[in-house]
């Protein structure tokens, strides 16, 4: 495994990093099994390549990604909370939707390249990415930790005792699901200007990978402060990048890139199963 591999590992842990702090506001903290999440991450990438290749600013492209992806995340929320749509079902549905939309917003095409474009990778990609992933910590800590954070949380602990104590669950969780699909577009526009194009297909699986580094990370750092909560998504992200890079240059597990998702299901699984064991 070379140096650079090494590197291309640790920006895409980052990247998806910023994916896992999304999920970790959806499945963790509110407890909503949140499935928007695949179509949020291409919308992101759609949304960036498009601004750029109409000549915006690449961190100025980024904010629109995670315009487009809070619009997401609150159609779900509007779904599940007006609408009494099951949670589960909700996220499908704009998923469903967001493929189409996606589709619109790529004119079409299924794929985009900006290639000759300036994008943040273009100086100092290592800087500039883990600025936005420490800034995208820093924002997410700071909201845990402040009353609408406490809200959030109960939400997740018990929702009716929520309810009764004046929090409006319908309205922090919708807003809950807006920040959240906001923070996976970023990771979806992120990885369009790491990879110099957006793909319809990006988007497969990033609820799976980024549900396994929450996981890993909190097989690593099992402590209840929500500052160490918030950076074991980034932390479990790299150490799965790196996971799976060694294992895509092991000699001995002969493992190809088609197994990528074979060796992902057996990391969640894994991660349950000792959780299981130490419930029981």
């Amino acid at each position: 495994m070379t140096c650079n591999e090494l590197f291309m590992s640790f920006e895409l842990g980052l990247i998806y990093g910023i994916a896992a702090i999304g999920i970790y506001l959806t499945f963790r903290v509110i407890d909503f099994p949140d499935l928007t999440c695949d179509g949020s991450f291409v919308l992101g990438s759609a949304v960036c390549s498009t601004f750029i290749n109409n000549g915006y600013n690449p961190f100025v492209s980024l904010i629109f990604a995670m315009l487009a992806g809070s619009v997401a995340g609150t159609a779900t929320g509007i779904l599940c909370t007006k609408l009494k749509i099951q949670n589960l079902l909700s996220g499908i549905l704009v998923g469903f939707m967001l493929y189409s939309v996606n589709l619109r917003v790529m004119g079409g095409i299924p794929n985009m390249s900006i290639m000759n474009h300036k994008t943040i990778f273009s100086d100092t990609p290592l800087l500039q990415l883990f600025i936005v992933s420490l800034i995208s910590f820093g924002i997410v800590s700071y909201i845990l930790m402040t009353d609408f954070g406490l809200s959030l949380i109960s939400i997740g602990q018990n929702t009716r005792l929520a309810q009764n104590s004046g929090v409006n669950v319908s309205l922090i969780s919708t807003i809950c699901l807006a920040l959240s699909n906001a923070f996976i577009a970023l990771s979806g526009a992120l990885f369009c200007q790491h990879q110099e194009f957006s793909d319809i297909g990006n988007g497969v699986g990033t609820v799976i990978v980024s549900l396994a580094s929450v996981m890993i990370g909190e097989k690593i750092f099992p402590y209840r402060s929500t500052l160490i909560k918030v950076m074991s998504c980034l932390v479990g992200s790299i150490v799965y990048r790196l996971l799976i890079s060694f294992a895509l240059h092991s000699d001995i597990l002969g493992i190809s890139t088609s197994d990528l998702n074979l060796i992902t299901g057996l990391i969640i699984i894994a991660m349950m199963a000792i959780s299981r064991r130490k419930l029981c």
